[in-house]
């Protein structure tokens, strides 16, 4: 690791900005929906990657965040977290979608990262548990 990036309090991971939140939300949901993909008995590459993929996307994250947000779900600490991952400038051009739909998928994404990083667990599951049932239930997904 290199030095000086190493951290161990969570004072210190809030402080991380919102594009590296978003880097380690985005390993958090990935891992998850993988998982409860081949949980539900998905074995075939293209399979998986095309059902992940309508999870994963930012068109996806972003309509699970609206939905989250829309719902009163989320503190106000958790929305601070949201608008930083969101606000933070990327020099990423995004693939596939418009800029407003990929800034919204990289609150989303900070705000998992930011639970995860400072060991909120039970909230992290709860949030990926509802994003994992609002996801399904957009797309017509067995959740």
């Amino acid at each position: 690791m290199e030095a000086g990036v190493m951290m161990s309090t969570n004072r210190e991971w809030r402080q991380l900005n919102g594009l590296a939140l978003a880097y380690m939300g985005d390993a958090v949901y990935e891992q998850r929906v993988r998982y409860e993909l081949l949980k539900q008995g998905a074995v075939r590459p293209n399979r998986l990657h095309k059902a992940a993929t309508t999870y994963v996307s930012a068109k996806a994250q972003a309509a699970v965040l609206f939905q989250m947000g829309e719902q009163g779900i989320l503190t106000e600490e958790e929305q601070a977290i949201v608008r930083r991952g969101r606000n933070a400038k990327s020099h990423t051009t995004p693939k596939n979608t418009d800029v407003v739909t990929y800034r919204n998928a990289t609150g989303f994404e900070a705000l998992l990262g930011y639970l995860y990083l400072t060991n909120k667990h039970e909230r992290l599951e709860e949030l990926l548990k509802l994003a994992l049932t609002m996801a399904a239930q957009k797309e017509g997904n067995p959740s």
